[in-house]
């Protein structure tokens, strides 16, 4: 199965996708699955394809060896001229986001940041708006280690992403369930350490946009596998 693991040099796609109709979302999801199941390109590392819960859309979280074999992908005539259609057809939005992984951390009763259907994550995936020259300073404040919230009922895990292109930082959190995470999201800032209330109000001028959508993974698939 896929995994997160900080250091590994991975070049990280997210791959957002929203649409309009529930109808639209299982047909992405559909046409997702087949290609990850063919996939046997040089350099796909793993796939792990999730299903909106809060909006109507999917998540694919694609790691690659290299922006040069991503490249070599995108460049290939299935996609440029059968894929890509297919995908601008189905979906209303489409955003195609270049990463890195920077920092993860677990709950101490897992072993590691691991992707599958069978696991039953309740996943936030948040996409952070950042001028580039702010990116550095909200990184470090994102990955500031945080005992408190593995102690937090439901918590699993959460990696933080570099967009490679200065703009953007993604959250991508791991939890029990819906309730458990709202319990989390909507805590008052009173109810929060005064270390955490500070690094979330300092992030909060960085930020000049949050999108923020939740999932659970239906699918995952590693060259490994």
């Amino acid at each position: 199965m896929p995994f997160f693991s900080a250091g590994d040099g991975y070049l990280t796609v997210l791959n957002l996708f929203e649409t309009d109709t529930a109808e639209g979302q299982e047909r992405l999801l559909d046409v997702m699955t087949d290609i990850i199941n063919g996939a046997d390109y040089p350099g796909w590392i793993s796939s792990t394809l999730h299903s909106g819960q809060d909006r109507l859309g999917t998540a694919n979280l694609i790691q690659w060896r290299s922006l040069e074999d991503l490249e070599a992908r995108y460049a290939g005539g299935g996609f440029r001229h059968e894929t890509v259609p297919l995908f601008n057809e189905l979906a209303t939005s489409i955003k195609l986001l270049k990463s890195e992984l920077v920092y993860t951390q677990h709950s101490p009763a897992l072993e590691g940041v691991e992707f599958s259907a069978e696991r039953d994550d309740y996943t936030v995936i948040i996409v952070l708006s950042v001028d580039p020259e702010n990116q550095q300073a909200l990184l470090d404040t994102l990955t500031e280690p945080d005992e408190w919230v593995k102690t937090f009922p439901g918590y699993r895990s959460h990696s933080i992403l570099r967009g490679t292109d200065g703009t953007f930082v993604v959250n991508y959190a791991q939890w029990d369930s819906k309730e458990l995470y709202d319990t989390f999201h909507n805590l008052p800032e009173s109810e929060r350490p005064e270390k955490i209330r500070e690094g979330r109000a300092f992030a909060q001028t960085l930020v000049t946009d949050r999108n923020a959508n939740t999932y659970t993974v239906v699918h995952a698939r590693s060259a490994k596998d």
